[in-house]
């Protein structure tokens, strides 16, 4: 037997066959492709993008038929030498540097050059960054543009890309009335709304104030089966409450209420809070209370503002009983009042025409650690006047005035309208003088009472020295005022003789 040597035995080649020529070149696979991608991809990472260039404009120069962009010139060579086509995320980060470099122009090159002449498609995720960048940088007309051009990239457009425009125009006032011709062209470009838009929507409209137009939508989200959540009730809601009186009743807050609870939603703290806020304001003391019931029902604590909204309510409806009962109620809950809370309680006394017990109030304030204020003196000060005490409103004021408390002009209008109804008018026409030195103007009404109460008494020469010194300072009497100057200067004319002394004052009057 003989053997053959190992050299001359034939080893079949398995990648030979009849129906292939050659061998496959392991430097044509996919992989191979893909990792020579990859390679380029860093080294214009590291290379390129890394640093900025210091001769753009003579390099443009010597190699006219670049593009004036350095970047792109810059990606293009890079993955030319490692024989590949640049992939979308080149193109993503060549973008990103472009914009953290705030190289806007060099940017409107790339993307025409991605536009016009590469053939993939461009992710979506590329736009939706670039209108949010387009939109902080204040380039809404920019973003627009690049929102209708993205099909134009080889992307279909969806809500992600939408609702990044809609966001930056509904954050611009100016720019809001574009908003109904882009949900317009949205039907057209086939994009369906989500959820999310109409939260963008929900939010521009309360920003704004058209809380109308809100609810209306957040309507329209339940009728096409979107799912609004708490937070967008508690926003309508709050934007709602925050209304004033003339605009909002409290039948459409309290029907938001009710939808919040009815579509499965608990209302939390500053839900209740809000609401008994706007009822307080409303003077729905009554409702008020029982929105506060209700809180404490549900286990959530009030704090002492929602307290005090619902004292003012019952304060305003004249529920004095149970103003008592809830005062008493946030004593036994520990809950400090706040000056706020001790103002709207000395209102209520007020109200009952108990001056003394407000008076005592202001007095346990101090000792509570709470300092009174103006509008509280104020309020004391108003009590007695209201009953006709003059020598404690006296005490009342000269108590202002030793702890430094600064008056204001109600402060002179209390005092000087209780001084006139008592018939001190010598001191209301001095407390007056003082007024307007501080540059308080006093009001027409008070003006009147002054001189129709001097006239009465025969004191015209006062009561044309007051009208003089007042009016200097852009207060004018009312008719009641002339009346009673003009049958004072007929009952005095004949021994008096204050024509001739009167005549100059309403000429000067006039002329003013």
């Amino acid at each position: 037997m003989v053997l053959k040597s190992s050299s001359s035995i034939k080893i079949p080649n398995l990648f030979l066959r009849k129906r292939r020529k050659f061998t496959h070149s392991p430097y044509k696979t996919r992989w191979h492709y893909i990792f020579n991608q990859q390679q380029a991809l860093q080294t214009l990472k590291k290379s390129c993008l890394s640093s900025t260039p210091d001769s753009i404009t003579q390099q443009n120069t010597q190699n006219p038929s670049k593009t004036p962009s350095y970047h792109l010139n810059c990606l293009i060579n890079t993955f030319d030498s490692y024989q590949c086509d640049p992939t979308p995320s080149s193109y993503d980060m060549v973008i990103k540097t472009l914009v953290q470099k705030s190289q806007f122009n060099e940017l409107n090159y790339v993307l025409l050059h991605l536009q016009n002449v590469e053939k993939s498609e461009t992710p979506e995720r590329v736009f939706v960054d670039l209108i949010r960048v387009y939109g902080d940088k204040g380039m809404i007309k920019e973003a627009i543009d690049l929102f209708f051009r993205i099909p134009e990239f080889r992307c279909v457009p969806t809500v992600l890309s939408f609702n990044s425009l809609l966001f930056i125009l509904c954050r611009n006032r100016e720019y809001l009335r574009i908003v109904p011709q882009l949900l317009l062209k949205s039907r057209i470009m086939n994009i369906r709304l989500e959820g999310s838009s109409f939260t963008i929507l929900i939010n521009a409209l309360c920003r704004i104030g058209r809380i109308d137009f809100a609810i209306k939508l957040l309507n329209y989200m339940i009728y096409y089966e979107f799912d609004p959540d708490g937070k967008l009730y508690s926003l309508v809601l709050g934007s709602l409450c925050r209304q004033t009186s003339a605009n909002v009743t409290s039948l459409e807050v309290m029907g938001v209420w009710e939808d919040m609870k009815s579509v499965g939603f608990c209302p939390g703290k500053e839900d209740y809070c809000n609401v008994i806020r706007f009822l307080g304001r409303q003077g729905k003391g009554k409702e008020a209370f029982h929105v506060l019931c209700e809180m404490k029902r549900e286990g959530i604590k009030p704090d002492i503002m929602s307290y005090t909204m619902a004292l003012n309510g019952l304060v305003e409806q004249g529920k004095f009983s149970k103003v008592e009962e809830l005062f008493d109620e946030i004593l036994i809950f520990g809950l400090a009042p706040n000056v706020l809370t001790y103002n709207v309680y000395l209102k209520g006394l007020g109200k009952q025409n108990k001056a003394g017990d407000a008076y005592i109030m202001v007095g346990c304030m101090e000792e509570l650690g709470c300092p009174p204020d103006l509008i509280s003196y104020n309020t004391v000060l108003e009590a007695f006047c209201k009953v006709g005490e003059l020598s404690r409103a006296r005490e009342v004021w000269s108590v202002m005035k030793k702890k430094g408390i600064e008056l204001n002009d109600e402060s002179y209008r209390l005092m000087i309208d209780a001084l006139v109804t008592e018939g001190e008018d010598t001191e209301a026409c001095n407390m007056l003088t003082e007024m307007v030195s501080k540059n308080y103007r006093p009001m027409s009404s008070t003006f009147d009472k002054i001189i129709c109460s001097l006239c009465h008494k025969g004191l015209v020469s006062k009561a044309l020295h007051t009208l003089e010194l007042v009016s200097g300072h852009g207060v004018l009497p009312g008719s009641v005022s002339w009346e009673a100057l003009v049958l004072g200067l007929n009952l005095n004319l004949d021994h008096d003789g204050l024509m001739g002394m009167c005549l100059p004052s309403f000429v000067n009057l006039h002329e003013n």
